[in-house]
Order: structure tokens, then sequence, then C-alpha cells
């Protein structure tokens, strides 16, 4: 299938193929058609899935379609991170560029002087790419009203909720108009995204690409043994020896990124560390050089697990593991993207073997462990009954519950 059969407007086909899409993804070929007939939908998509593209295109034609007074509000999309919103934004505008009438699409996100982005709202917007807590604060300051909404887009749903979203998502769909289009993508569905989507969609169409999942072999996965202490000289040998040219690692604590990033530093290696309290000016540069292959590591928090999107990334790292087995399907997520291959290496020490084991149950995984020479583990395994590590389980925390709450409080 090619995305002429799709119905999309030449214009946007051009800037498509301009983009390096050559046919459409499973959930591009799934969800334009019902978006372009202005149905509401609920989306499961992973990253590297070409979702973007999924709500991006039709959402522009319906724009053109229906032009209504220049630079009134229409289109919304919320996403969880500053990265994400950006990224969002950059191809919406790289999509639009040979319209007739390009809308203008406005960017916002916290973290940086909200200034500029009042000055850019100045005449109005037709499109908004925005953090929640940035949005409200506009609204606030009266430099934008939601009245005129029409379209609205919650983009990894799910990571809107884990990051604490739940009220600020409560006040902006109370200012929304009744009557709208939905669009919901999330890549996993706890019970505070199935209430949101009860609550807020009206008969979706549901999608859910086959494709992407068939493409997940190509992540080659790997589980090497080692102690705690020896992770970073592990880490410093893997990079040289394996000739990386570039590798995303996953640590637990702000703390721990700059520690790491330090040492590696110190032993020759390119790395910076990527946290949320960096600023956002230097978090942009930590990507822009790492995209230009100045930096060859990133060291991050999750605050990266979703949001980065870099071509061609070929290795990523959990140095720590990730607290949840969802958390690791999305960390690994930023390699073997878009149909290219990658690999994920998992550091397993005898502490959170039980955790990683629980990973492997819970994603329906077999992960054959390794050693490297000079770096065999000699910590014993914690006593039984000790835990699996700090996974967290199915059950639902009290944040989870409060969660749960706040989305069916939005109804």
């Amino acid at each position: 299938m090619s995305f002429e059969t799709l119905g999309l407007d030449p214009a946007l086909l051009r800037a498509a193929a301009d983009r390096g899409y050559a046919a459409p993804t499973a959930i591009q070929r799934e969800a334009i058609p019902p978006i372009l007939q202005g149905r509401d939908l609920l989306g499961a998509a992973r990253t590297g899935s070409g979702k973007t593209a999924a709500f991006a295109l039709p959402l522009l034609q319906r724009l053109v379609q229906q032009p209504q007074a220049p630079r009134v509000l229409r289109a919304l999309v919320l996403v969880p991170t500053r990265e994400l919103a950006a990224q969002v934004g950059e191809a919406m505008r790289g999509l639009a560029q040979h319209l007739p009438v390009r809308p203008k699409i406005a960017v916002a996100f916290g973290g940086v002087s909200i200034n500029p982005q009042m000055m850019a709202l100045r005449g109005g917007a037709d499109v908004m790419v925005a953090t929640p807590g940035r949005l409200l604060d506009l609204v606030d300051r009266r430099a934008l009203r939601l009245s005129a909404v029409s379209m609205l887009v919650l983009d990894e749903a799910d990571r809107l909720f884990d990051l604490g979203f739940a009220d600020e998502l409560g006040r902006i769909l109370a200012l929304l108009p009744a009557r709208r289009q939905n669009l919901l993508f999330s890549a996993t569905f706890p019970q505070a995204i199935q209430s949101l989507a009860e609550a807020q969609l009206h008969d979706p169409v549901r999608v859910e690409s086959t494709e992407e999942k068939t493409a997940e072999p190509a992540i080659l996965q790997r589980a090497i043994e080692v102690d705690a202490a020896k992770r970073t000289q592990l880490l410093r040998q893997l990079i040289e020896k394996s000739g990386w040219a570039r590798v995303l690692v996953f640590v637990a604590t702000k703390h721990a990124a700059e520690t790491v990033a330090d040492k590696l530093r110190r032993a020759g290696v390119e790395a910076e560390a990527f946290h949320g309290l960096l600023s956002q000016g230097k978090r942009t540069q930590v990507l822009a050089d790492f995209k230009a292959s100045r930096i060859k590591a990133v060291i991050a928090t999750d605050l990266a697990a979703r949001g980065i999107d870099v071509i061609q990334l070929p290795v990523v790292v959990n140095y720590d593991l990730p607290r949840s087995a969802v958390d690791y399907v999305h960390r690994i997520g930023r390699t073997g993207r878009a149909g290219q291959s990658g690999l994920a290496v998992s550091f397993v020490s005898a502490a959170t073997e039980a955790h990683f084991s629980l990973i492997e149950k819970r994603q329906g995984l077999t992960v054959p462990r390794e050693r490297v020479a000079g770096f065999e583990p000699a910590e014993a395994a914690p006593p039984p009954g000790a835990g699996t590590g700090g996974i967290k389980g199915k059950r639902p925390s009290k944040k989870d519950k409060l969660r749960a709450a706040a989305a069916a409080a939005s109804r």
C-alpha cells in the first residue's frame, strides 16, 4: 500500500516523500482513513511505529479542508515531555510545508522562559503542541483560548499519567468544547487510560498495529552478569572494544547520570548526563551533540525513555534496570526503530537477578545470561524472600489509584 491510497492531499504526499516516508507503516494505514472521516480513535502505538505522522497528516488535511478564521486554535496535541513536544512540532511543520495555506503551529513546554512562547502566540495559532503544565500557564495568562478546539490528540497518554499529569489533564478537558474529535495514542493501557478513553472518546475506532510487533526481533537483547561496582568499567570496555559510535545508557537517578558520565569522560569517552535538573538549553545541546555524533554516550534517567528520537541509534544499555517491565520496553524501543536493527544490553547483578527475571516473565522473554572475561560477578545472591529488587508489580499503587480516580472524575 502507498500513501496515495489513503486519500491524502498531494501537498501532504509531497511532504511525506521529502521526509523519506516511502510507504505507510501499519499504524498509519489503520489510523489515517478514520481520522480523515472525523472519527474518534484509540491507538495502540509503540515508540518508533510512525504514529506522529499517523495523526499529523490527517489532522493537517482536516484543517485545510475545513477553513475557519485564521489563527484560531483548532487542534491541540498534548505530550508528556519537552523533547517530544519539540519533536512533534518539528514533524508537523515539515509535513505542512507544501500546503497552499500553511497553518501556524506553536510549541510550548516548561523548563524555559514563558515569554518567548507568549510572543509566538501573538496573532494566534492554528495548532498547539504542548505539555499540560505549560499549556495551562498560557491559558491562565490569557495567551490563548481552548474554546474553538475541534481536534484533540493525546500522544503517549500512558506516559502523561506516569508523569503525574492527571490533574492538569482534567483541567484542560474541562476547558475544551464538548463536541470535538479525540485521538488517543498509548503504548500501554492501564486502568487510568481505559477510564479516560471511556469518558472522552465517542464510538472510537480501535487501532492496534501488528507490524511493529513483528519488528521487535530486530532488537538483539543481551543480559550481562556483573557486580554493581564494576558496571562503569564494563560499560567503558564495551563502548571501546565493540566500537559503539553512540550509546544511550539508562540509570535510575540524576546523581547516577552525572557520576557515570563524569567517570566515562575521565576515561576518555565523550559522555554527557541527561536528566530533569538540566536546563532546557543544556538538554537541547546534549541531544544535538548526540545526534551529530559529537558525543558517544548519553547517560539518562527515564525522562528520556520516550521523547528522544535519534535516527539509527545502535545501542541502548540498562545500567540500572527499569522499575517496571513496561518501562523496559520503552527504553529498548529507543533503538531498532523504523525497521532498523538495534542492540539492547542489560547489566544484571546478583541483587537484581530476580528483578530481571520478572521483567522477562512479564514480557514473555528469555534472555540468556552472559559473562565478560575480567568482569565475572563475585557478589552473592540476596537471601530468599528479599524481593525482586523494586520492580513495580501489577497491583495498583496508591499513586496509581489516585491517577485513576482523577481520570474518572473528568467524565
